[in-house]
């Protein structure tokens, strides 16, 4: 995407943005609602852990790509010849299918905000996204998209903790002394904010503006742990919101715990509000997934790089004809996600072998040791996680 120079701030502020808002989609209310359910106030300890988790993938990866310049799957195929078309694949397939299931959460969000049928809810919407990317200055209305859709939902979800007044005295002493402490929900989460493709949404673009190299390492820095508190903000007001209903007794509906909390919590009001919340975190979604998959292919492919507005664009078309013909495929999604599972302890693992390697960073950078050891610990407990989730699947499609 062939831009105009931007303020090194606002493509930093869009590119926090853009990675939180791929993170918060539809799995993404889903699974703070389940988990507080489950949970209730000692969610909050998983949820601070899980974000000073994610902040030390995000760095290390942000760091890493930022300084070097190249995208993931170049850094890859220098480290090891041909690593990066795997990596570009197992993204895009699994970008794919996700897709499909943020076109579905937006048609679900227009269905609940104003009654329109799934199908054409998922073609306004798609065509919503895919305005962003007529515009060659794509960039900079992807930005400001993901910008005002992350500021309104964290102003209707602040608006739910206010209306439902959960424990907020609880669960700020659970989030320091937890009376349960659960490291699969926690990594669960992790998953959640920063596997797969979501991590590289925000630090591809930064090289898509040219914010790279040792000058800007303070700049990217604060850019990747702004992304994750953006998430992270989100994620405890959801929580909040949702555990001053559960906290009451009242059982959430398991086909769909955050829709009927935040029904029970204000009433049709509440309802439409989750409708909007939604409709927000799918169709941004669909523009991260869209734009990352896309972003790992442009390099590698040289019709991808001339043409990748357009690449863009047919990735949500493809994924909207298929949810309008198919509808949500169950199995699909449930495949790839134990697939997106695999993909960051491989590209972790990557990024952080590339630290090392001056051809890929150069001389002048000196990647932080505390980070490095950190990192190496997430990417074993990350494989394990992930070879776990594989090996379940496997046998559910045996």
């Amino acid at each position: 995407m062939a831009e105009k120079k931007e303020s090194v701030a606002s493509v930093l502020i869009g590119a926090a943005f853009l990675m939180a808002t791929s993170a918060i989609g539809p799995g993404f209310l889903t699974q703070t609602a389940v988990f507080t359910d489950k949970l209730k106030a000692a969610f909050a300890f998983a949820i601070v852990v899980s974000i000073l988790i994610d902040v030390v993938v995000q760095m290390n990866i942000w760091r890493i790509l930022g300084v070097s310049g190249k995208r993931a799957q170049d850094v890859a195929n220098e480290v090891f010849p041909g690593l990066g078309y795997f990596l570009a694949i197992l993204v895009a397939i699994g970008g794919l299918v996700f897709n499909i299931g943020n076109v579905g959460g937006a048609a679900m969000g227009l269905n609940v905000i104003c009654g329109v049928p799934f199908v054409p809810g998922a073609i306004v919407s798609a065509l919503v996204a895919i305005g962003l990317f007529v515009n060659k200055e794509a960039g900079k209305a992807m930005d400001m998209f993901t910008k005002v859709l992350g500021i309104i939902m964290l102003a209707m979800v602040a608006f739910m903790v206010v209306k439902t007044a959960p424990p907020v005295g609880l669960a700020l002493k659970e989030t320091v002394l937890p009376s349960t402490i659960d490291w699969l929900t926690i990594l669960t989460l992790v998953g959640g904010t920063v596997g797969g493709y979501i991590t590289f949404a925000g630090a591809h673009r930064i090289i898509d503006a040219n914010i790279t190299g040792v000058s800007n390492i303070d700049k990217i820095t604060h850019g990747s742990v702004t992304a994750i508190g953006i998430t992270g903000i989100m994620r405890y007001l959801l929580f909040l919101a949702i555990l001053g209903v559960v906290a009451t007794g009242v059982a959430l509906d398991p086909k769909n715990p955050p829709a009927s909390a935040f029904l029970i919590g204000a009433g049709q009001l509440g309802y439409r509000i989750f409708g909007v919340i939604l409709w927000c975190a799918a169709v941004t979604s669909v523009v991260g997934a869209s734009y990352t998959s896309i972003s790992f292919l442009r390099t590698l492919f040289k019709q991808v790089e001339a043409y990748n507005r357009y690449w863009i664009m047919g990735f949500i078309c493809v994924s909207t004809a298929i949810f309008a013909t198919m509808g949500n495929p169950v199995k699909l999604l449930i495949f790839a996600g134990s697939v997106n599972g695999l993909i960051l302890p491989v590209s972790l693992g990557v990024v952080l072998l590339a630290a090392y390697n001056k051809k890929i960073i150069g001389e002048g950078y000196r990647h932080p040791m505390v980070l490095t050891v950190l990192g190496w610990i997430m990417v074993a407990f990350t494989a394990w996680m992930g070879a776990k989730s594989f090996t379940g699947i496997l046998k559910l499609f045996s």
